[in-house]
């Protein structure tokens, strides 16, 4: 996990959208791999992030229940998109939409995750600034964190069937 010490700025980060930011981890999520780019975005040397969980980058505005969403897909050996706003290692934020993956080995077991993350647009960072906000907020409203997580992944799923959608949908349709 991060250090306690880092405080979330309000200064946002960008990358260029011809670049891909690339990581690997194993099945607990610790970090096997980082590319250049991620190095660069996220402020941190290879040294600092090899090993550690990927949680290093977790901001404190992203709601717990898309993690879970996030990692009840991928261990079900699918993969998923989300839109992701991190934290660099000296606080300052960016966005990112994420294709995480499942890595099998011959047999067809997972032996670790793979993400590709993208530039998002803006409209669609707006819109997720929005809707996590929603559910952070029902996250925090909770005596514990995970009945608040369970509370605010059905608001997430009520929010996407009342668009009469599956989650895949909603996702790129944004």
């Amino acid at each position: 996990m991060r250090e306690p010490s880092v405080v979330p700025t309000q200064v946002e980060r960008f990358f260029p959208e011809d670049e891909i930011i690339v990581s690997k981890t194993d099945l607990k999520g610790h970090i096997t791999y980082a590319n250049d780019t991620f190095l660069t975005i996220a402020g941190f040397t290879e040294e600092e992030l090899l090993g550690k969980p990927h949680s290093i980058i977790r901001h404190p505005d992203m709601p717990r229940c898309v993690f879970k969403l996030l990692w009840d897909v991928i261990q079900s050996r699918r993969e998923i998109f989300a839109y992701v706003k991190n934290m660099a290692k000296n606080g300052d934020y960016y966005w990112v939409f994420a294709h995480v993956t499942p890595t099998l080995d011959d047999s067809g077991r997972i032996i670790g995750y793979h993400s590709n993350r993208r530039v998002p647009e803006r409209s669609q960072v707006e819109l997720f600034t929005q809707v996590y906000r929603q559910l952070l907020d029902e996250e925090r409203r909770h005596p514990d964190w995970r009945s608040g997580m369970e509370a605010a992944g059905k608001m997430l799923v009520d929010m996407i069937a009342a668009k009469g959608m599956e989650y895949e949908e909603f996702v790129f349709s944004v």
